[in-house]
């Protein structure tokens, strides 16, 4: 199974609330060009994603929805994954989601620093990457064997 661990595009830095902050026009248009640049490089087709509920996450998977192969794919807003979410409680989730699902691509949609601490939960070892706005890193995990390999990380 593959999981692509995705932070969401350049948010406006003041809102009523965290959770209320919006996406920019620069936000959206980076989040555009990662998930082109994911369609051309990998033609990846999505069966499961999981998206953040605060605002700047679901506008950043509302601009990278069209774009992606996700036309079958269920669509999870979960409140794990949002910026101080529980990522050893994530990383468990997904896994167990891929094999009673049996799941070849998963998409995840959250923030710092739990984008970070995901892609270093999965693959024991490595330190957290810095995500930069709407960049996705891609980590495959092994069902057969529960072992990890990190794969690359993307940025606009």
């Amino acid at each position: 199974m593959k999981v692509f661990i995705m932070r969401h595009g350049e948010a406006e830095a003041y809102a009523p609330s965290d959770e209320e902050r919006n996406l920019t026009s620069h936000g959206e248009s980076q989040s555009a060009k990662i998930a082109q640049w994911l369609m051309a490089a990998h033609g990846v087709t999505f069966d499961y994603v999981l998206v953040s509920p605060y605002v700047r996450a679901q506008q950043t998977w509302n601009t990278i929805k069209p774009i992606l192969n996700v036309a079958d794919a269920k669509v999870e807003i979960s409140d794990e994954i949002t910026p101080y979410g529980d990522s050893d409680d994530v990383v468990e989730y997904v896994k167990a989601l891929g094999s009673v699902e049996e799941i070849e691509n998963i998409l995840i949609v959250s923030h710092l620093p739990l984008v970070g601490y995901l892609t270093a939960d999965f693959v024991p070892g490595i330190m957290p990457p810095m995500f930069p706005t709407s960049a996705i890193s891609c980590v495959e995990f092994s069902h057969a064997t529960g072992k990890s390999e990190f794969l690359w990380l993307q940025q606009p």
